[in-house]
């Protein structure tokens, strides 16, 4: 396993800030978890993958052929697990705010829209603050840098990645964006939510541990 430490100035805010939203969502509102999965391959085996037989794994040749790549826009709905997506050729603020504008149309008009976000600089372009301005309902919400695991969508992109694109073989982007269509839709008749359970106190208590461990260890070295 391996972890990095976030030098965000803001760190604590950021924390308290995104788990008070999962832990206590405010009324009126809905609350999304919005990131990118760029560069998605459609990758197909050289040859057939055998399938699964009684005692015998299924079996897949090593090596693949590439047949290009699309980008994944998902805003994962906090409270009901259902996802809304978008498959485009690039992840530009361009492609961005055309996302955000899916995901407006796909929210009544009287709710708030609250968005925990990466930092990504895509998302802070001139045009998107513009957007925002245009867009009063919107809020948004930044994880502490290298803090992407404060996303729960990252959670619903792993789970995307081990039960379906690992096990699965595309020709063409075409049959890749359909496959990630079909199986989001396919989610969403039954979506599950992804529980969080961490208080920020916790997660700052951990972290504060960690720092003083670390700390101690340094001034014994320097000794």
């Amino acid at each position: 396993d391996s972890f990095k430490v976030s030098p965000d100035l803001d760190l604590v805010e950021k924390i308290r800030d995104i788990v008070a939203l999962y832990l206590n969502p405010p009324v009126a509102a809905v609350v999304f978890a919005v990131d990118e999965k760029p560069q998605i391959q459609a990758l197909n085996r050289t040859a057939p993958t055998l399938p699964m037989l009684p005692t015998t794994p299924a079996r897949a040749t090593h090596d693949y052929e590439r047949n290009g790549t699309c980008d994944l826009f998902a805003a994962l709905n906090i409270a009901s697990g259902a996802v809304i997506t978008d498959i485009r050729k690039t992840h530009t603020s361009e492609d961005f705010i055309a996302f955000l504008n899916k995901v407006n149309r796909n929210v009544p008009s009287e709710l708030d829209v609250h968005v925990v976000l990466d930092n990504l600089s895509a998302h802070k372009t001139p045009k998107v603050h513009q957007w925002l301005l245009r867009h009063r309902r919107f809020h948004f919400h930044f994880t502490p840098t290298y803090g992407s695991w404060m996303n729960l969508v990252e959670r619903w992109f792993s789970a995307l990645t081990t039960k379906k694109l690992q096990c699965s073989a595309h020709r063409s982007v075409k049959e890749l964006a359909a496959d990630i269509e079909s199986w989001a839709a396919t989610w969403n008749e039954n979506p599950t939510p992804f529980v969080w359970h961490k208080s920020a106190q916790q997660i700052l208590e951990r972290l504060a541990g960690y720092c003083s461990a670390v700390t101690a260890q340094n001034i014994s070295a320097s000794r």
